[in-house]
């Protein structure tokens, strides 16, 4: 590499352009020297320059250097994938037995075993697949963004489509996309712990560091991955992808993650106790057969290996796995997309949901609807972004905002006190910036500015960047033929506070503090959004801007209010959470009578009490629990706030879902429940603390996975109230006839068929089942509710109870009118296989009647896998080559219908026990 003097020997004040250097060069030359360069000759290295590349630069930059992604983790082939599906103790038990049959000359049940267990092997082979590619897509869904500068305009683009060149704005809560040199920094704060492990924060500077500084050292960098905390900043990308510092250290973990939760791992135990359980159960039963009924050794072991597959519920965790995984895929699909699994099962406990405001009850899409100046009461129509509206007096007449000089400097402080702008796509306008910022925007375009005009006439030459601890933005401009002017936004509160003299149509005069609250409070109530705007004319020499500048002597130029209208979804969302016995309470920033007057109109309660911060600060211990419990709105907020709310509502025993946009959300979020980070407006920081993000950034989306919670919980009930008692009326039905000496009513093969047939095509019909109609009516379930309760214990014993007088039933029935012991047991087959249909009818419905037109009719899945299941039996049944293998013959057309009966007769006994229990 060569020495950095000879480097910047080499570089001329020309553009790289038209040097006839590429960026691609001079990046390759200077790799990782970056930290010692001079901002200016970083930009000419990279050949790039404040404007930003060209967008057909970019795009030759990207095909030349690759997205900006970091290498993944080496992962396992197809092949593997599928053999570890056999790495399993059950698994291995069953091809022992398959091998060992295979001895003692059961060729054909030795077969039949092997078939079950590759046929499990296929269902987690596919199901392993089907997750990885879930999970990939929601990855995606989550890509991080970057705010960069092309064509001398902002834009937000796709993380990996950063490129070396690109200038990349960076602002508190983001995560720096790439390695960056910085180029601008004011009060800029960057957590550097994933990659040095300090975690204090690092104070950002522009000038040059030593050549061998080390990492944590390098204050002019700014490393992919890292957090922005506090400040603004501008740096020119310098290395994407592997070229990285993170690329280099090699963080990123490629493994996809397993879909495990804490439930799922209770029934991974649970089968493996079951298993331990069965297999003791089965060789006393083989002892028994051989030493008291005196059975052969070959037709005890194969009647034990049969008992040991009945009763085993081997394909339980996966099934389990699987109903999950369709949970999650069901959430993306609402835009609730899952981060951390064990969230699907929190979810359906949510007792309490703490929602931000802005954008997630409301659209999100501000709008200046009144301005007050010392001479007017305005008010501003339109609609949303879009710059078309009229300025109307209190008593409806139109305004010329370029006659009235007040409001017209109002409206351009709005537009120069202000880093987002407007731009149409597909016939919107949308704002790259935040909300409020575009909103004021559109309200200097229609008061008359052009944009771009008035910012190039009015020169940008310092700013103090907005801070929730001041809480205000200010900004210095220099004027032709004037002094630089300030102009200064923020709550309006501390505006008014900074100010001593408000602008009127005459002129200036000394400022009414007492009247101008009242203003703000009278907008306030209104529901509202308050924001002051004032100036400062600066001393002509001045080209920085301290806070001590702007926080005394400032002209008040007047006051806007800001609507953001309720979403209508979010609304109807809260009601549904009401009916659920769901808490819904509002944190934010804004003044307690604007949230408590959209409070209101989202109807979160017919008297919802606002608390502010600041009762909150004063409030003893009891006081502030008092106010959790009571209040609806929390209003003046602040991130400790919601800490704190977070953690005396889970005293109470609730479980909450908080949501949070901002990099001080992160504590509240990660002590929630369930974190709820924005996906739209969220920071990195934000989303990396939550258990689960918000493509919509829409409150009826945590409603909605919620009622998915719901659901999956609902499902893996279900999933478990039909595999025990099926699996347990097959073993008992076995052991009993070996204890009383009676002929098998079905045999081991027999038993394997039913397995092999049933579990696939109809206990995976469960995992699709929708929500019950009373899912969201019925109070929130109690954390750490035992999955197998007393309910569920009783109706395993009850239904296994059935279906062995059911198969006992039918195969004394026809023992007694003379057939064939192949006629008998192949109607005891279809006899469980027919009362398993119809259980799996009824164990669909945990909290209603199944005996309803749309509990009959099914799901497609259930309607698929009834379809698939008679198609197998009449196999079974009537097809030669099946009869050889299993034994089984055909069966009449009286019997076949009393087969049909007696599964009815099960529907409706359990339906009738189902009654008489919830009564």
């Amino acid at each position: 590499m060569r020495s950095l003097t000879s480097a910047s020997h080499a570089m001329s004040s020309a553009h790289p352009a038209e040097r006839g250097v590429s960026g691609e060069q001079a990046v390759l030359d200077l790799d990782r020297t970056w930290h010692a360069v001079t901002p200016a000759e970083a930009l000419q290295a990279t050949g790039s320059c404040p404007d930003g590349l060209s967008e057909a630069e970019a795009a030759r930059r990207l095909e030349r250097f690759g997205p900006n992604r970091l290498p993944q983790g080496q992962r396992r082939s197809v092949l593997m994938r599928f053999l570890l599906q056999f790495h399993n103790l059950l698994i291995y038990v069953l091809l022992g037995a398959a091998v060992l049959a295979a001895m003692i000359g059961h060729e054909t049940d030795a077969l039949v075993i092997a078939a079950v267990v590759v046929v499990n092997a296929i269902i987690g082979f596919v199901q392993e697949g089907r997750a990885e590619q879930a999970l990939g897509a929601i990855r995606a869904m989550i890509d991080p963004h970057a705010s960069v500068i092309r064509d001398g305009r902002r834009l937000t683009i796709p993380a990996d489509e950063a490129v070396p060149g690109d200038i990349v704005l960076l602002e508190a809560g983001d995560r720096v996309p790439a390695d960056l040199r910085l180029v601008k920094a004011r009060s800029l704060r960057v957590d550097e712990a994933i990659l040095t492990g300090e975690s204090v924060p690092v104070d950002k500077a522009l000038d040059p560091v030593d050549l061998d500084a080390a990492l944590g050292d390098r204050v002019s960098m700014a490393f992919s991955g890292t957090f922005v905390t506090a400040g603004q900043g501008t740096g020119v990308v310098v290395a994407t992808g592997a070229a990285t510092e993170l690329g280099r250290i090699g963080t990123m973990i490629g493994a996809v993650e397993q879909l495990t939760t804490p439930l799922v791992r209770q029934m991974d135990e649970f089968a493996r106790q079951v298993s331990a359980v069965v297999l003791g159960v089965a060789a006393l039963v083989f002892g028994y057969a051989v030493l008291v009924q005196s059975h052969d050794l070959d037709d005890a072991f194969m009647a034990v290996v049969g008992l040991a597959v009945a009763a085993i519920p081997e394909g339980l965790p996966a099934v389990m796995t699987i109903t999950l995984a369709v949970g999650v895929q069901r959430m993306a699909r609402r835009n609730a997309i899952i981060r951390r699994l064990p969230a699907v099962e929190t979810l359906g406990s949510v007792s309490v949901i703490c929602s931000d405001k802005t954008g997630t009850l409301t659209r999100n899409e501000m709008m200046v609807s009144a301005v007050v100046t010392a001479d007017h009461e305005i008010r501003v129509d339109g609609t949303g972004y879009r710059p078309e509206g009229n300025f109307r007096a209190k008593d409806g007449r139109e305004l010329d905002p370029a006659a009235d000089p007040v409001l017209e400097e109002l409206s351009l402080a709005a537009l120069l006190c202000n880093d987002a702008q407007l731009r149409r796509r597909d016939g919107d306008w949308i704002v790259d910036g935040d909300p409020m910022e575009g909103a004021l925007v559109s309200l200097a375009m229609k008061a008359g500015h052009d944009t771009a005009a008035a910012r190039a006439g009015f020169t940008r030459l310092d700013e103090v960047p907005f801070d929730s601890r001041h809480r205000y933005m200010a900004t210095l401009h220099a004027r032709n033929g004037h002094p630089p002017v300030a102009y200064v936004k923020g709550a309006p509160e501390r505006i008014v506070a900074m100010a001593s003299r408000v602008a009127t149509l005459e002129g200036e005069e000394p400022i009414d503090r007492a009247a101008w609250h009242s203003r703000i409070d009278a907008l306030a109530a209104d529901g509202q959004r308050v924001i002051a705007l004032a100036r400062r004319t600066m001393d002509a020499g001045a080209r920085a801007l301290a806070s001590d500048d702007v926080e005394h002597d400032l002209t008040l130029l007047g006051l806007v209010g800001l609507i953001d209208p309720p979403r209508p979804e979010a609304m109807a969302a809260i009601a549904e959470c009401r009916a659920a016995g769901i808490k819904v309470k509002m944190i934010t920033g804004d003044h307690a009578a604007t949230a408590r007057a959209i409070a209101l109109q989202l109807g979160l309660a017919d008297d919802p009490k606002a608390v502010t911060g600041q009762d909150l600060d004063a409030a003893s211990a009891d006081d502030f629990d008092r106010y959790t419990r009571e209040a609806t709105v929390f209003a003046r907020t602040s991130p400790e706030h919601k800490l704190r709310l977070v953690e005396a509502l889970q005293r109470d025993g609730s479980i909450i879902a908080m949501t949070g946009d901002g990099v001080n959300d992160a504590p509240a979020l990660k002590r929630a429940d369930v974190g709820v980070a924005m996906g739209g407006k969220g920071t990195e920081a934000a989303k990396e603390a939550s258990e689960m993000v918000l493509a919509d950034d829409n409150f009826a989306s945590i409603v909605a996975a919620v009622r998915e919670g719901r659901t999956v919980y609902d499902n893996l009930t279900k999933v478990i109230a039909w595999t025990l008692p099926t699996n347990g009326g097959e073993a008992f039905t076995i052991i009993l006839a070996i204890l009383f000496g009676l002929t098998l009513p079905i045999t081991p093969v027999q038993i394997l068929w039913i397995n092999m047939v049933t579990a696939v095509a109809l206990g995976l019909t469960l995992a699709f089942e929708p929500t019950e109609p009373d899912a969201m009516r019925r109070p929130a379930r109690p954390a750490g509710q035992p999955l197998l309760s007393g309910r569920l214990l009783w109706r395993i014993l009850f239904v296994s109870a059935l279906m062995v007088a059911g198969t006992f039933g039918i195969y004394a029935w026809a023992s007694a009118r003379g057939l064939s012991v192949e006629a008998a047991r192949t109607m005891a087959v279809n006899t469980i296989v027919v009362m398993e249909i119809f259980y799996l009818f009824s164990v669909r419905y945990v909290h209603g009647p199944s005996l309803t037109l749309q509990g009959v009719l099914g799901t497609p899945a259930v309607l698929m896998g009834l379809a698939t299941v008679v198609v197998a039996q009449l196999a079974f049944t009537y097809l030669p080559v099946m009869q050889t293998v299993f034994g089984s013959s055909p069966v009449s057309f009286t019997d076949g219908l009393a087969i049909i009966a007696v599964g009815i007769v099960l529907l409706v006994i359990v339906e009738v026990e189902k009654r008489l229990v919830s009564r």
